[in-house]
């Protein structure tokens, strides 16, 4: 099975043809998808400008896809390393027991789902590195009222998601899972209750 480094050079590589470039990209999307797989598709054809089911898009544009998947997994990477620096450090210091911040962690080891959206067409719109940045930086700091990601107050509690964990607070703005380490316990109450009013 070809790994992330490998398949981004078949999607650059002009010898080969765009039917397997194109593949090359989505199979990329199953070593680091920070949405899911099918949100970060529709994330980068859109940014890219060509369509989902396009098979011969512009190869410019499957190589821009591509570069912006690329700078996000180095972001991606670097909190990893980082996180595994941290780990080791509190394990020789005798703090066996993770937090909350590393429960979700394992949860998104490799990046996949990271940022989770369980509607594939409701994505934040910028670009995807600049949503872990500014993700990173909430799990960094001290929980908030907020979505990291977008800033919007409106999250609502919903359950039976597509992915683990399987019930959460959601961002109504940009549509991801927001990691329940970065909020207070009244955000996540006030996102509790929003799931009742709207479900009433």
């Amino acid at each position: 099975m070809a790994g992330f480094r490998s398949l981004a050079r078949q999607v650059r590589d002009p010898r080969n043809d765009l039917a397997l470039r194109r593949y090359s990209l989505r199979k990329c999307l199953e070593r680091f998808a920070p949405y899911g797989h099918r949100a970060t598709w529709d994330h980068l054809c859109s940014r890219a400008g060509f369509g989902q089911e396009d098979r011969s898009p512009d190869p410019a544009r499957l190589v821009a896809a591509l570069d912006e998947l690329e700078e996000a997994r180095a972001v991606w990477l670097s909190y990893e390393a980082q996180f595994a620096e941290r780990r080791k450090r509190e394990k020789h210091d005798g703090l066996r027991r993770p937090g909350s911040v590393d429960d979700w962690h394992r949860l998104t080891w490799g990046g996949f789902g990271v940022a989770w959206c369980d509607d594939p067409r409701v994505h934040p719109a910028g670009p995807l590195a600049e949503t872990l940045r500014r993700l990173i930086a909430a799990l960094e700091r001290e929980p908030g009222e907020l979505c990291p990601v977008c800033s919007d107050s409106r999250l609502v509690w919903k359950s039976d998601l597509a992915h683990e964990p399987s019930s959460g607070p959601v961002c109504t703005g940009c549509g991801i899972v927001v990691p329940r380490p970065v909020l207070t316990s009244a955000a996540l109450a006030e996102a509790r209750r929003a799931r009742l009013l709207v479900s009433a």
